[in-house]
């Protein structure tokens, strides 16, 4: 077995559902599962955020009208349909299902027609970017899937070869930001930017606390219990 990691790059404007991102990057989106055939895919997604961004989200996401798929235009005519199977004011969990994916080139279209079936899909949406994790069954090689994946983006969108590799754990990093919350998330990551889990530390959890505008035993309390589930999750998966 396979790994691949693309990464997609959207510029502002040239997407409206990435424009969201881009406007909110404490949004994220992670699929929990991804598969595809040649004319049909289906997916469950997960996207945490802020509660504006997560409305703003669902209303370019849900639209049956859009793609937000297509690689190589701004839509298609593609059938499409979206269920919202879970939802909180910072999160929701969407299936989707498409057909006649031939007619609208994404990124699983490309690796379908290049290593043929039995592949499985990752991706996460966030802050401007479309990453996509790929395990595929061969040794085939993946220099003409990125010249053709490449050749058939549309102005705005760039794309880069993240790492091939052979198979490693797989899922365990999403596993475990589904069992953060949005809050949880949105301290651990504030932190990681700030340079507080550096050796030394160049940010202590009272300046986390002013750069969020919370209390400090409330931002500490966030970090631990977002520790907790890391460190265990870590240790389940890994270990």
């Amino acid at each position: 077995m396979r790994e691949i990691e693309f990464s997609v790059a959207y510029e502002p404007g040239t997407d409206a559902l990435m424009d969201v991102f881009h406007e909110y990057p404490a949004l994220s989106c992670r699929s929990s599962a991804c598969y595809s055939s040649p004319s049909t895919m289906w997916r469950i997604d997960h996207v945490h955020g802020p509660e504006a961004g997560i409305e703003a989200f669902a209303d370019v996401f849900l639209d049956e009208g859009r793609c937000n798929e297509c690689l190589d235009q701004p839509g298609c005519d593609s059938r499409r349909e979206y269920h919202v199977l879970d939802g909180t004011p910072t999160s929701r969990t969407i299936y989707t299902y498409r057909e006649e994916v031939h007619r609208c080139h994404s990124l699983p279209y490309f690796v379908l027609d290049h290593v043929g079936e039995g592949v499985v899909f990752e991706s996460c949406r966030t802050d401007g970017g479309y990453r996509w994790k790929i395990l595929y069954p061969g040794e085939q090689a993946v220099g003409e899937l990125f010249d053709t994946i490449e050749s058939n983006l549309r102005d705005g969108l760039s794309l880069e070869l993240s790492h091939l590799r052979q198979s490693g754990k797989w899922d365990a990093d999403v596993r475990t930001a589904f069992q953060l919350s949005h809050e949880q998330w949105e301290a651990l990551t504030h932190a990681v930017e700030a340079g507080y889990y550096t050796r030394p530390r160049e940010a202590t959890v009272a300046e986390l606390a002013e750069d969020l505008g919370l209390p400090r035993s409330t931002v500490q309390y966030r970090l631990r219990s977002a520790e907790d589930v890391v460190v265990s999750e870590f240790v389940r998966n890994t270990l």
